[in-house]
C-alpha cells in the first residue's frame, strides 16, 4: 500500500514539472518574439546609426593598437638574446679532443671548448683565472702557488680538485704519455698541497711561468686507471669529459675519401661552467679537409662562421652580408737569416738586406691592416724600446754598404765577393700572403744586386725544412705571447737543430744577447726586466739575425654578427673562444 502511494506521488510531481517546463518554453518563445523578432524591423530602420557606431569602435580600436605599437619603440629595443645553434667550419681534420695531444686547428678548438685551464686571457689579452681564483710567486720566483675556485665540477658531476691538476701535469711529464707538451714541463715539481691548492717548484726562476698554465686540465677519476702508454689512443680522446664551457655530445664522420671526409663534433653548453652558463644552445664544429668545400658550405648558409682561411675568398669579397673579424696575434712574421753558413753568415749582407727592405710597401700589398715588427719584441710589450728598431727603406744606403764590404756589382746585376755570387734561397709556407711578401722582397733585394730564389712549400714539406734547418733564409711566423720571454727563439742554447725545441731558426749565437735573455726571464720586477733586456736588444740590432716584417692576424668570417666576439689582440687562434660563454647570435625585442 505504501509503495503504491509513493508511486502515485512521483507521477503527480513528474506531470507537474513537465507542465512547468512547457510553460517556461512558451514564455521564452513569447519573449524572443516580442523582444528580438519584432524588434528586428526597428534595427533595420536604424542600421545606418548602428553601422556608424560599429565603424567608430573599430577605428578607435585600430588607433589604440597603432599607438601602442608606436609607443613600444620607446620601451623596447632589439638586443641579443640567449639561444641558437652556432656552427663553425674549420679547415683541417679532427683526431683528438684531449688537450694533452691536441695540435691541429680543429683539435685545439674542440679541446679549448671542452676543457678548462688554470689561467686564461680576457678580451684585453690579460692573464686571468679560469679554474684558478688566484696565483702568486715567492721571493725567488721559483715557487708558484695556484689556488682553485671552490665547488668546481667536471661535466659528469664529479668534483674537480687540485689532485686533478697535479695528475694532468704528471701525465704531461711522463715520457710514456708522448705528449707534445712534455719538453716544456721538465724539471718542474707539481704538488697538490690541499684540495684547492697546487704548487709548482721550478729549478730556475722564470718570470713568464704563469703563461704556461693555460693548457686544459684532465680528470684523474677517468684516466688514472688507463695505462699511460695507451692513453694516446684511449676512447676518452673522442668521448671526453672536461670542465670547459661546452660538453661533448657526439661525433659524426661523413665522406668516403680523404678529400671528401668531414667530421662534425656536437657540443652542448655546460650549465655548471665556472665562467657562467653559455648563452648559445649548442656549438657544432665541422672539420673540412677541402678548402673549396669549406667555402661552398659557408656560402650556402650551412655555417655561421669560418676559421682557417688566410684571406677572404675572391667569391666573398663583395658580399655585403659578410662580417670580417681581424684579430691581431701576439706573433711576428720574420725572415730568419741562417747566420752560420753561406753568404748570410756575413753580418754586412744581413744588415744591407734589412736596410734595403721597404716594409711599408710589403704591408700595403697584403691588402689588410697589420702592425709592423721592427725588433724581436712587439710594440708596447714590456722591454720594447724604439731606439732598437731596425732601420729600413734605404736601398741606396744598402747598396753603398755592400760595395764597401767588398760585394762588387757584376755585369749581370748581381754582386760578387771573391768569386762568390750574392745568392741565397728563401723558404716559406705556400700561402697567398707569403707569395706577395716574397715577390716584394725579391724585387727590392734585386735592386741592390742580391739574387734571392724563393721556394714555397706545403705544410708537410715546410715542417721538414724547418726541422732540419735546411734553408738559407726562412720566412715564418713565431708566437711570442704577452710576455717578452723570447729565449726559445734567440738564445744560443736553442740554435742547434738537435736541441729539444730548436726554435732559434737563425742559429743566432751571441754572448751579449744570451746574457740579456737569461737575465730578463729570471727577474720578476717589470722595471728591472725591461732594463735587463736592453743588452739583448742592442746585440740583436747590431747583428741583424732576422728581418722583422709584421704581426699576423687571425681571420674569422661570419654571415651574421656574433655578439660577445670583439676584435682584440689574441695569442693564438683558439683564444677567439676565451669569451665563448657570452656569445650570442639571436636578436629579439627586449623591454628596457
Amino acid at each position: 500500500m505504501v509503495a503504491k502511494t509513493l508511486k502515485m506521488r512521483v507521477r503527480r510531481r513528474f506531470r507537474k514539472g513537465r507542465r512547468q517546463v512547457e510553460g517556461l518554453g512558451h514564455q521564452a518563445e513569447d519573449h524572443i518574439d516580442q523582444h528580438f523578432v519584432k524588434r528586428l524591423a526597428r534595427l533595420i530602420e536604424v542600421r545606418r546609426f548602428v553601422i556608424v557606431w560599429v565603424l567608430l569602435l573599430v577605428l578607435l580600436g585600430g588607433v589604440v593598437v597603432a599607438q601602442t605599437d608606436a609607443l613600444s619603440s620607446y620601451y623596447q629595443t632589439i638586443q641579443p638574446v640567449p639561444g641558437g645553434i652556432y656552427t663553425e667550419g674549420i679547415l683541417g681534420d679532427f683526431t683528438t679532443a684531449n688537450p694533452l695531444y691536441a695540435t691541429s686547428p680543429v683539435d685545439n678548438s674542440v679541446a679549448h671548448l671542452v676543457f678548462a685551464s688554470l689561467l686564461t686571457y680576457n678580451n684585453n689579452n690579460q692573464l686571468v683565472g679560469d679554474l684558478a681564483s688566484s696565483w702568486s710567486a715567492d721571493a725567488t720566483a721559483k715557487v708558484y702557488t695556484v689556488n682553485l675556485k671552490p665547488n668546481l665540477t667536471w661535466q659528469d658531476g664529479q668534483p674537480l680538485t687540485a689532485a686533478d691538476v697535479a695528475f694532468t701535469y704528471h701525465l704531461i711529464q711522463n715520457p710514456s704519455a708522448l705528449s707534445p707538451l712534455n719538453a716544456s714541463w721538465q724539471d718542474i715539481k707539481v704538488t697538490a698541497t690541499n684540495r684547492l691548492t697546487v704548487t709548482f717548484t721550478l729549478s730556475n726562476p722564470l718570470a713568464s711561468f704563469p703563461d704556461s698554465l693555460t693548457n686544459g686540465i684532465v680528470p684523474e677519476h677517468l684516466l688514472a686507471n688507463i695505462p699511460v702508454a695507451t692513453l694516446r689512443s684511449a676512447n676518452f680522446n673522442i668521448d671526453p669529459v672536461g670542465a670547459g664551457p661546452f660538453s661533448w655530445q657526439s661525433l659524426a664522420v661523413n665522406g668516403n675519401t680523404p678529400q671528401t671526409r668531414q667530421e662534425q663534433i656536437n657540443l652542448m653548453p655546460f650549465a655548471a661552467y665556472n665562467g657562467g652558463q653559455p648563452k648559445l644552445s649548442q656549438i657544432i664544429i665541422r672539420a673540412f679537409h677541402n678548402q673549396a668545400q669549406l667555402i661552398s658550405s659557408f656560402k650556402s648558409g650551412d655555417l655561421n662562421g669560418v676559421a682557417g682561411l688566410d684571406n677572404v675568398p675572391a667569391t666573398l669579397v663583395d658580399d655585403k652580408h659578410l662580417n670580417q673579424y681581424s684579430l691581431p696575434l701576439t706573433a711576428a712574421n720574420m725572415v730568419f737569416f741562417k747566420t752560420t753558413a753561406g753568404v748570410l753568415g756575413d753580418v754586412n749582407v744581413r744588415k744591407a738586406l734589412v736596410q734595403a727592405t721597404n716594409t711599408t710597401q710589403i704591408i700595403q700589398d697584403l691588402g689588410y691592416p697589420v702592425s709592423p715588427v721592427h725588433e724581436p719584441l712587439l710594440n708596447g710589450q714590456l722591454g720594447f724600446s724604439a731606439q732598437y728598431e731596425q732601420q729600413t727603406g734605404d736601398p741606396v744606403g744598402a747598396a753603398m754598404a755592400l760595395q764597401q764590404a767588398g760585394w762588387v756589382l757584376g755585369k749581370s746585376g748581381i754582386r760578387y765577393k771573391g768569386g762568390q755570387p750574392l745568392t741565397f734561397t728563401l723558404y716559406a709556407p705556400d700561402t697567398q700572403d707569403n707569395n706577395s711578401v716574397t715577390k716584394d722582397l725579391q724585387t727590392q733585394w734585386r735592386s741592390i744586386g742580391v739574387n734571392m730564389r724563393v721556394v714555397l712549400q706545403g705544410p708537410i714539406d715546410i715542417q721538414n725544412t724547418i726541422a732540419f734547418h735546411a734553408y738559407d733564409a726562412l720566412l715564418y711566423g713565431i708566437s711570442i705571447g704577452t710576455d717578452p720571454d723570447v729565449f726559445a727563439y734567440w738564445d744560443s742554447s736553442q740554435a742547434n737543430p738537435s736541441s729539444l725545441t730548436h726554435s732559434n731558426f737563425s742559429e743566432y749565437q751571441s754572448p751579449a744577447a744570451d746574457e740579456g735573455l737569461e737575465a730578463g726571464r729570471t727577474v720578476s720586477d717589470p722595471a728591472l726586466r725591461a732594463i735587463k733586456y736592453q743588452s739583448f736588444l742592442q746585440a740583436w740590432y747590431d747583428d741583424a739575425p732576422a728581418l722583422g716584417l709584421y704581426q699576423p692576424r687571425f681571420l674569422y668570417l661570419t654571415y651574421q654578427p656574433v655578439y660577445g666576439l670583439d676584435e682584440h689582440t689574441i695569442n693564438q687562434a683558439t683564444d677567439r673562444f676565451n669569451n665563448v660563454q657570452n656569445w650570442e647570435i639571436r636578436q629579439d625585442k627586449v623591454t628596457d
